[in-house]
């Protein structure tokens, strides 16, 4: 953990109880005098550096030593359009999308996405906060939905398409929107849709699973 969200980072003292004690107290075995980093989730770019000062059975107490002003946020900026799929393959890769510095998802019902399936941004939300407070990072990943490929592409028509293709994703190159199909990938008449944006591969003979693709294809992009 390199710090943690506490709505009262930035005063004099804190405390800490519940989920949070148990995690730093009866997990990570901080005691008496140990230096621990918070952030405000108002006031996110501010890292608060604490001094651990008391543990009693259910709470800790913390005294602030100092506050500076500390961003760790990736160097570019990378948008997904992200065709809908299960929840639970969704939030196998979330925390390391977030790790890599993606900035925004946008989630879209396209032709070969299962209707039931509805984004948890709650839930999704809770699993960045918790990869932040892991990595370090200091903005907050985006989530939005879109009416459909249509809608997304009139509003994002510099998209760049991951599909077969000839074409490989090269190191150098400059994305900002980028948009991963379902299972299934996309259909005929979303490919017509699509024939005039970019489409590109990567250079492997497999088929990708969604959530593997969007996971690789910003790898490649962000690092």
């Amino acid at each position: 953990m390199i710090y943690l969200f506490h709505r009262d980072a930035s005063q004099k003292t804190l405390q800490i109880r519940g989920e949070d004690y148990k995690y730093l107290i009866k997990v990570r075995r901080h005691s008496i005098g140990d230096e621990l980093a918070f952030r405000n989730k108002e006031n996110i770019q501010t890292l608060f550096h604490y001094k651990l000062i008391e543990i009693a059975p259910r709470y800790a107490t913390f005294e602030l030593l100092r506050s500076e002003i500390v961003e760790v946020k990736a160097k570019q900026t990378l948008h997904i359009g992200w065709c809908v799929i299960d929840n639970k393959s969704i939030e196998k890769v979330l925390a390391s999308l977030n790790e890599l510095g993606v900035k925004k998802i946008t989630f879209i019902y396209c032709d070969r996405s299962q209707k039931n399936f509805k984004p948890d941004f709650k839930r999704f939300e809770r699993i960045i906060e918790a990869s932040n407070q892991q990595c370090g990072r200091t903005d907050i990943m985006e989530f939005n939905t879109s009416k459909g490929l249509k809608s997304f592409i009139l509003q994002h028509p510099q998209t760049k398409v991951f599909d077969f293709t000839e074409k490989i994703l090269a190191c150098e190159s400059d994305f900002e929107t980028l948009l991963i199909g379902c299972e299934g990938g996309f259909s005929q008449q979303e490919r017509e849709l699509l024939k005039n944006q970019e489409v590109f591969r990567l250079d492997t003979p497999m088929v990708l699973r969604s959530e593997s693709a969007v996971l690789a294809v910003a790898s490649k992009i962000l690092l």
